[in-house]
């Protein structure tokens, strides 16, 4: 650990709290507050990512059998060179303007130079030359507010899974190289439900050129008009423009480099970031992955993934997937992404200006939707094999298709990935067209939901007497209405009553049937188009091998389903570490069958769990665990019945 080689350009460059006072606080005209981390008791590893510590520099297996790696990649020794530290910022939460946040639980440790011979293609991405490392998990910072700074197993074996695995998906994100878990325990409430338990204190270290995010320059919001609060250093204008410069030169240089012109300079920079934006939340709807909390303190300002919460990858499609079990109105839902995002970014130019002047920023946000269209239908073309032509109706046909695997209940990520398997029409096949068709459909039927699923998917979460109620206040007191629901809420509802009505109405044959006129419907355009695919082509088996190529290498095999997270933490909670470096060693390669690597590593008795570190109240756990064990399912197939009942808030 003592080889890493610091820089801590960004204590150097922005302005640094003065004050060493304990305990959480306002921070006034200040980037950064110095901190202590607060050791752990018995760290330990429960896993690390070798590829992403490789970034700084480090052996992955010399880290693990270091006896002194658990504490120095938890905060609890401070490396040499390190200077811990928690950032300040701001936020809008939920749409509204919470005030100060900041790092309540996480810890900059320091930059790491990067090591010579690093990758051109990461250099390229971080052109500052460094890694900024920090803890999360580590203990009391001036922005804790009313928590306690520290985070437990299940969390942060979450933020470490998905962190890799968005990056082996190929979506821009911040890394984690570590998670490390101790004897030191808190009590946390998971379901804030009166039944609190202790938890073990764990430490996730995540990589990123820079954690810096949208929120960081809403420290100097004026009071807001509908919360009353305003950003702790609301009149140092100057900090801004030197958060400006640093972020600039430092991370865009070329647009340092090629605008002499501050304020053309501001606007390059903000484009960028709307660029980057706007493509990083296409991949998100191609890989059917929604954040949670899309809140402008968990925007990067460089277009990573920031801040794993709760999180989810959609398993059945539907454009009102939610993941987040605390986001009541759906503002945060997969189809609500994009314009969220938008809304993000309009926030952001609030808090540039008037460094960056705001006609120009409308100006640029207008770009916004536009850029958002075309790199997901880049994404999505290459999804669907679709390589040597754009034809304009193809939007069409992907929103056909979509709209297919909502009214079946098709599996996102299966459904893709079967689409390679699907034949291409042309004169050599000997099969007869009705056939290719009637093997496709079978095909896809197979992730297809069960009339029991999708009446349990259609449930309304309202009860009868909230909804009514709910009804008839829209109609006497439109005001009170908006105070405590919305109209668009009030229409979810209603339409899952409506559908779970049909449902109720219709046989597991009938459905079926239904399900199979729906997608041979979509699978004859599908082909249609797969044919002009080949029209003015020398060499179609060629073209055939390539789509098949393309479409393998975007639409991936596996990807952290909230049950194998779950699988993986329940496990690590009994004292069973293997399950979580399994999922990340499936996790690091997607797009690829992995044989040895299909099953939990419980099956067969791989996994054990070792008696004296279960938490608290764990025993109804293990008992979940062996039922699960009983019934495993590959990495790659659907969710088993009992995924629906994972709650994450």
């Amino acid at each position: 650990m003592i080889r890493l080689e610091f820089d801590n350009v960004a204590l150097k460059k922005l302005p640094l709290d003065p004050s060493e006072e304990q305990g959480v606080r306002q921070v006034k005209g200040a980037c950064f507050s110095r901190v202590t981390p607060q050791p752990l008791t018995k760290p330990r590893f429960v896993a690390v990512s070798h590829q992403a510590l490789a970034l700084l520099g480090l052996d992955g297996e010399e880290v693990v059998n270091d006896p002194l790696g658990p504490e120095y990649l938890s905060g609890s020794k401070v490396m040499l060179g390190s200077e811990p530290a928690a950032h300040c910022y701001c936020g809008h939460q939920f749409g509204q303007f919470a005030g100060q946040l900041g790092d309540g639980a996480a810890c900059y440790l320091g930059e790491v130079k990067v090591p010579s011979g690093q990758d051109p293609e990461l250099l390229r991405e971080n052109p500052s030359g460094r890694w900024e490392i920090q803890v999360k998990g580590a203990g009391l910072t001036p922005y804790s507010r009313q928590a306690d700074g520290r985070k437990v197993l299940r969390s942060s074996i979450r933020e470490f899974l998905c962190s890799e695995a968005m990056f082996f998906l190929g979506v821009p994100t911040t890394r984690a190289g570590s998670v490390v878990t101790s004897d030191s325990r808190v009590i946390r409430d998971v379901y804030y439900n009166g039944h609190a338990r202790h938890e073990r204190c764990s430490v996730v270290l995540r990589i990123a050129p820079t954690f810096i995010r949208f929120g960081s320059f809403e420290i100097f919001k004026p009071a807001d008009e509908f919360t009353g609060r305003q950003g702790p250093s609301y009149g140092r204008d100057e900090i801004r423009g030197q958060m400006m410069d640093y972020v600039i030169e430092m991370f865009y240089p070329e647009i340092q480099q090629n605008y002499p012109d501050r304020v053309e300079r501001n606007v390059a920079f903000f484009r960028e970031v709307v660029l980057r934006t706007a493509r990083l939340v296409a991949q998100w709807q191609c890989v059917g992955f929604c954040h949670g909390v899309l809140n402008t303190d968990n925007m990067s300002i460089l277009g990573l993934t920031l801040d794993y919460g709760p999180y989810g990858f959609m398993d059945r499609f539907d454009p009102d997937f939610i993941c987040n079990a605390s986001d009541n109105s759906g503002r945060y839902s997969y189809q609500a992404q994009p314009a969220i995002c938008r809304w993000n970014l309009v926030k952001l130019a609030e808090a540039l200006a008037p460094e960056l002047p705001p006609d120009r920023a409308e100006a640029v946000l207008e770009e916004y939707l536009d850029l958002y269209n075309r790199f997901y239908l880049e994404n999505m073309r290459k999804k669907l094999g679709l390589l040597k032509k754009e034809d304009p109706e193809d939007e069409i046909m992907i929103t056909k298709l979509l709209q297919t695997m909502h009214n079946t209940g098709a599996d996102f990520t299966n459904t893709f990935r079967s689409l390679s398997l699907i034949s291409c029409p042309t004169e050599e096949n000997s099969e007869g067209e009705e056939d290719s068709v009637k093997k496709a459909t079978d095909l896809l039927i197979e992730q297809c939901a069960s009339l029991e699923e999708l009446k349990a998917a259609n449930k309304p979460t309202m009860e009868p007497r909230e909804l009514a109620m709910l009804l008839s206040m829209a109609q006497s007191n439109p005001t009170l209405f908006q105070m405590i629901s919305d109209r668009a809420t009030i229409a979810r509802q209603l339409e899952r009553l409506s559908k779970l009505k049909d449902l109720m109405e219709t046989t597991q044959e009938e459905l079926k049937t239904k399900q199979a006129e729906d997608w041979t419907s979509w699978i004859t355009q599908y082909r249609k188009r797969l044919a002009r695919e080949l029209e003015g082509q020398s060499d179609v088996q060629a073209v055939q091998e390539e789509r098949v190529r393309v479409m393998d290498s975007t639409n991936p095999r596996v990807i952290l389903r909230n049950y194998i997270a779950q699988n993986a933490i329940e496990a690590a909670e009994n004292g069973d570490f293997s399950e979580v470096q399994r999922v990340l060693k499936v996790l690091e390669k997607p797009f690829s069958s992995q044989p040895g690597l299909e099953l939990p590593a419980w099956v067969g008795g791989g996994g054990t769990s070792a008696e004296g570190e279960r938490d608290e109240g764990e025993e109804q756990e293990q008992e979940a665990a062996t039922s699960m064990a009983r019934n495993p399912v590959p990495y790659d197939s659907k969710p088993p019945a009992w995924a629906h009942e994972i709650c994450v808030t």
